[in-house]
């Protein structure tokens, strides 16, 4: 299946919505990037993403980027230098198991519309959002293979 199918053009518009409303209360970026087969590690492949789209370029190095390869059903959260030198070791993980339980369902919309709200009340207390706050990162969902 064609990643840029697997959500509808309102279910873009869902997640795209739950990125912008996350936004509002962090300095944080978050984007989404879909494909539809992850050759490896699914880590391996978020991070090659994450560089692919710049995230590593943020002023203060607090990009998240959330990863689905939807055809081989797996997904990463990965979050860039900024973040992790503040957060617990497992920062992610609560947010990944409350998404799972929704993929699980197949309720892939909500699963990633409520990671991405998640991930952004974490960052609002590690990166509260400044008066002089830019949207350094396109917020549009991003489709590979």
């Amino acid at each position: 299946m064609s990643p840029k199918k697997f959500f509808t053009e309102e279910q873009q518009e869902s997640i795209l919505n739950a990125i912008n409303l996350a936004e509002l209360n962090t300095s944080g970026e978050i984007r989404v990037h879909i494909d539809s087969k992850c050759k490896g590690d699914v880590l391996d492949m978020a991070a090659h993403m994450f560089y692919k789209l710049k995230m590593d370029k943020t002023e203060l190095r607090n990009g998240i980027l959330f990863y689905l390869a939807v055809s081989d059903q797996k997904f990463a959260i990965i979050g860039d230098k900024g973040i992790h030198e503040k957060v617990p070791e497992n920062f992610w993980d609560n947010i990944k198991d409350r998404m799972l339980d929704h993929f699980k369902l197949q309720q892939f919309t909500e699963g990633l519309t409520l990671g991405i709200g998640m991930a952004g009340e974490k960052l609002k207390a590690y990166f509260p959002l400044q008066t002089d706050d830019s949207n350094e990162l396109d917020n549009e969902v991003s489709f590979g293979n």
